[in-house]
């Protein structure tokens, strides 16, 4: 009897250790291919990354932000530069009214045009996207900032675009 126990035991546990080298075996398969997955994601975001990162290195090259000639002509002329940006978008943007922008030199009969958009390029010109809600255009501002602070817009250029 002693060694139909000890048999059983025996048949029981190799029966065991098979059943759990099989799961095992398909589980460290499973990972294996997770883990091939997630590498393949992560290759691709590093790629999407570095892609943005030259995108917003080629968006950014005209720009106030960083622009280390645009800061000496500020402050050659006592003009601090912090802020200055948002400062200069604020002004053009708070020029919108209930009557319209004066910066926008075309006139709708039904609605009224207001900027939406500004993008400051350096330490002259603005660049500024509008619409009436149906028509949209561009604007190109020169602009200069006086010693009290002031800020003076010329419109140098604009465009409307056509509905089509």
């Amino acid at each position: 009897m002693r060694r139909h126990i000890f048999m059983y035991l025996f048949f029981f546990a190799a029966l065991w250790i098979i059943f759990q080298y099989a799961n095992e075996k398909k589980i460290f398969g499973a990972q294996e291919t997770k883990i091939a997955n997630l590498q393949e994601r992560l290759k691709k975001a590093e790629d999407s990354l570095r892609t943005i990162g030259d995108q917003s290195a080629d968006n950014s090259y005209f720009g106030l932000e960083g622009n280390e000639n645009a800061y000496t002509y500020f402050d050659k002329f006592d003009v601090p530069v912090e802020g200055l940006q948002a400062k200069i978008e604020d002004a053009v943007i708070s020029k919108n009214t209930t009557d319209g922008n004066p910066l926008i030199p075309f006139q709708n009969a039904n609605r009224i045009f207001r900027i939406n958009k500004v993008k400051v390029l350096n330490h002259k010109w603005i660049l500024a996207d509008f619409t009436d809600g149906k028509r949209w255009g561009e604007l190109l501002l020169g602009y200069s900032i006086a010693s009290d602070g002031s800020i003076d817009f010329q419109n140098l250029e604009s465009l409307i675009y056509p509905i089509y």
